[in-house]
């Protein structure tokens, strides 16, 4: 409870595997149990756990934190993730569609992973997608996965994307096109064309 506190209520989403440095795993799954029986923990999914914030509004405890919950996938797996482009695109005005569950895209198995009463939806994509996870271009890449070579490809997408992602985004793209599926790598060249850096 010591490290899960130091997160704060909320703020958390914990697995087994967090708490292996105190002992077998054995020992902390029944640890993890009493605590859960005990009301300490909530266990939210199998093999996560977190230390609800209460909602005044639901008058109960408040839903898992997302943020916190991918994270915990992350590490439980060993697998890097990056949200779905849909999410992206409509923020660039490339589509009015919005998400209908949480979506990442993956360096693991593609899969569904239930937290609470969500369902998080994680699909598998090639180690040179994912590479861009935590970078500015990841935008751009997740964003024309989720479109499609013939959509991403057509000139007023093409346009639109130049005039909306920022210069830091291009940027980074234009520094590792190399990294990028061809076919990505060709439409990334014509958005980032406006920049002076543009190869």
């Amino acid at each position: 409870m010591d490290k899960v506190r130091v997160r704060g209520r909320g703020n958390g989403v914990f697995t087994p595997k967090d708490f292996l440095d105190l002992g077998s795993r054995a020992a902390i799954d029944r640890a993890l149990s009493r605590l859960v029986v005990s009301g300490k923990l909530r266990r939210i999914g199998r093999g996560f756990y977190d230390f609800p914030r209460q909602s005044k509004i639901l008058q109960g405890s408040a839903p898992p934190n997302l943020d916190a919950t991918i994270e915990a996938i992350s590490r439980r797996d060993r697998i890097q993730l990056m949200p779905n482009g849909i999410a992206v695109a409509n923020a660039l005005g490339l589509t009015n569609a919005v998400p209908a569950r949480p979506s990442y895209i993956s360096s693991g198995k593609t899969k569904t992973v239930q937290v609470g009463n969500r369902k998080v939806y994680l699909q598998h994509v090639s180690p040179k997608v994912i590479a861009w996870a935590d970078r500015p271009g990841g935008q751009f890449v997740a964003a024309v996965l989720w479109l499609d070579k013939a959509i991403a490809s057509a000139p007023d997408t093409i346009a639109l994307m130049r005039a909306k992602l920022p210069d830091r985004v291009k940027q980074d793209l234009l520094q590792d096109l190399d990294l990028l599926p061809g076919w990505m790598a060709s439409i990334a060249r014509k958005v980032c064309s406006d920049l002076d850096l543009a190869v």
